[in-house]
């Protein structure tokens, strides 16, 4: 009997995860500005408390970030949205350029008896959806941004109201000395992760940027601005951003230029990712590698671009609430990368 009364716990469990995610699907135009208002603001408050260690008022802070955000928003929009549009107007013209390139690749193959049946190989693998992936992205998040004004005010409002959201929860929590350093331990990781992540990623950016700019390749800024964004895309992201790149250079410089396009690339992304970001950022977030894929994919498919740029925040979030159930810590260990299980085993 109990086992049944078991199942059926879980099975209603399931029902209104499945009916919440319904509800986050079809409310996404709301979900979605107010998520990506609550990361920009884990982000800012540091800078709020550092301006508050000089005695600066609050309001004053929270004017200047908020000024700081929007000057550099309408900077860059204004670089990337002409660099868009321009590219979007020759985009066709390119798309036929890189099937011909294809096509010649495929004809130089079939001299060293490698052969491969052009049409079927162009209908599975078209190399210009590789351009459509990353312009849908940027087109996606633009989307989003307009939206600016809401997420901006949203950001203000929860800036002002984050200090006292510990005295709300201590008020209203059964047993908040626990809960406060579950949701200590998540802004910590949050605050910490975001930061390092923003930094490299800006580095990153900058870095490819000023690469492309000295290899005479076209839209070099936005190529730039592209790599500083889907940096926080875990594993896939360098390699999304550096594809359209590499096309561009092989139909408009050739082969040696998109070789060093792409080597340039493996360099920068190799020593971002496996040196530096991991250096500042030790241990990690404790998540499993393929969870981290796993959650690109289920949160990209629940909130779009933001949902993949946020996707790793977003299951530390999940992870860290089944921390703090008796019931679901067996979920939260799957989440895992195993680390606590290695520990327990040296012990």
């Amino acid at each position: 009997m109990s086992s049944l009364t078991g199942v059926n716990r879980s099975l209603v469990i399931f029902a209104a995860l499945v009916i919440v995610l319904a509800g986050i699907k079809a409310a996404s135009v709301i979900v979605i500005p107010f998520v990506l208002a609550a990361f920009i603001a884990i982000i800012c408050n540091p800078l709020i408390r550092f301006f508050a260690k000089y005695a600066i008022p609050k309001v004053l802070a929270i004017i200047f970030v908020m000024l700081l955000i929007v000057a550099v928003g309408i900077s860059l929009a204004g670089l990337v949205g002409q660099s868009v549009n321009d590219f979007s107007k020759y985009l066709p013209e390119y798309k036929t350029q890189i099937k011909e390139e294809f096509i010649w690749l495929v004809n130089i193959a079939a001299k060293y008896n490698i052969l491969i049946d052009k049409d079927q190989i162009i209908a599975m693998f078209d190399p210009g959806k590789m351009i459509d992936v990353a312009t849908n992205m940027l087109t996606g998040l633009g989307g989003v941004m307009a939206n600016l004004f809401l997420i901006i005010l949203t950001v203000v409002f929860m800036l002002f109201e984050g200090p006292m959201l510990s005295n709300k929860i201590h008020m209203a929590l059964d047993d908040p000395d626990m809960k406060m350093q579950q949701i200590d331990r998540f802004l910590n990781s949050i605050n910490s992760y975001l930061a390092i992540k923003t930094l490299v990623s800006i580095a990153t950016g900058i870095l490819a940027g000023l690469m492309l700019w000295l290899l005479d390749v076209d839209y070099f800024v936005l190529w730039g601005v592209l790599a500083f964004m889907f940096n926080y895309i875990p594993n896939i992201g360098s390699i999304i951003a550096a594809i359209p790149v590499v096309l561009l250079a092989l139909i408009t410089q050739g082969p040696l230029v998109a070789s060093m396009v792409a080597a340039g690339y493996l360099v920068i992304n190799t020593v971002m990712g496996n040196i530096v970001e991991p250096k500042f950022m030790g241990k990690g977030l404790g998540l499993s590698t393929l969870v981290v894929f796993l959650s690109l994919i289920f949160w990209g498919w629940l909130m779009g671009t933001v949902g993949m740029l946020l996707s790793v925040p977003l299951t530390m979030i999940v992870k860290i609430a089944l921390e703090t159930s008796q019931e679901g810590r067996w979920l939260a260990t799957l989440l895992g990368n195993g680390e606590e299980f290695e520990l327990g085993k040296h012990n």
